[in-house]
């Protein structure tokens, strides 16, 4: 087909679309001003499920690695300050207390001492009964124990001497520290028995009286009285005194004779 055909044909299908459709209706001149209508662009229904597919098979990217050398410390929280903390009795610094000369000391205690059986220098044990506080801090607390000896154990005479015992402390151990102590001693003593030693030669002189003055008159009752008056005597002389003893459990009080340094928390 030539050039020129071509041509033709193209302008004649220019005029044909030209007159194919309505002739617009002049504008109102009213509208002049009316913004023109906007039109949304819907897409259609098949549209709707190609594009949801496009996203599903996207393909999500994922956060650069970080390396571990190069990654941010975990902060660890802070403690609140009001909260307790538990205090381990290692970190508490350890300081001296001294108790005077004189401090009391109320002890119990665990071995029986007895004029009968004990002898000088034999042990024994106690436990403080009650807590020696100083400005309201335990320097000695109540079941510390207490070590010493028997200082004296003399047993009743027959004529003159009472029995007697007496003991004396010389260690004290608080937790796991010794001090070396002295106190005073502890001790008890028999009671007197010259009444009753009296009573004991006048009854033997009374009766001797009686038993002379019917055997001999009065001449015989001076004999008697001698007579009974040495049967007494001889009673006494015969029999001991009473005994003395401290028996386990015993509470005793004793003091420090010198001052005592401890070491407490």
């Amino acid at each position: 087909m030539s050039y020129l055909k071509i041509t033709a044909l193209i302008a004649s299908l220019t005029l044909a679309g030209c007159y194919a459709g309505p002739k617009p209706t002049p504008a109102d001149p009213s509208n002049a001003l009316a913004p023109a209508p906007v039109v949304a662009h819907v897409p259609t229904a098949a549209a709707v499920p190609a594009a949801a597919a496009e996203i599903g098979n996207a393909k999500v990217s994922d956060p650069p690695s970080v390396p571990a050398h190069h990654a941010d410390p975990v902060a660890k929280p802070e403690s609140d300050p009001l909260t307790p903390r538990s205090v381990d009795p290692v970190d508490v610094p350890l300081r001296e207390i001294t108790l005077p000369a004189g401090t009391v000391l109320n002890l119990q205690l665990g071995t029986t001492v007895s004029s009968t059986a004990s002898r000088v220098e034999d042990d024994v044990q106690a436990t403080v009964r009650r807590a020696v506080m100083v400005d309201g801090v335990t320097v000695v607390p109540a079941g510390a124990a207490v070590s010493g000896f028997v200082s004296e154990a003399q047993r009743s005479a027959k004529v003159k001497g009472r029995a007697r015992v007496a003991v004396r402390f010389n260690a004290l151990r608080v937790g796991a520290m010794r001090y070396e102590i002295r106190t005073s001693a502890v001790s008890r003593q028999a009671r007197a028995t010259k009444k009753a030693d009296a009573t004991k030669i006048g009854v033997g002189a009374g009766a001797g009286a009686v038993i002379g003055a019917i055997t001999g008159g009065k001449k015989g009752a001076v004999i008697g009285t001698a007579v009974g008056a040495a049967g007494g005597t001889g009673v006494v002389l015969a029999t001991p005194g009473e005994e003395v003893s401290l028996g386990r459990g015993t509470v005793v009080t004793t003091r420090l004779a010198a001052p005592l340094t401890i070491r407490v928390r």
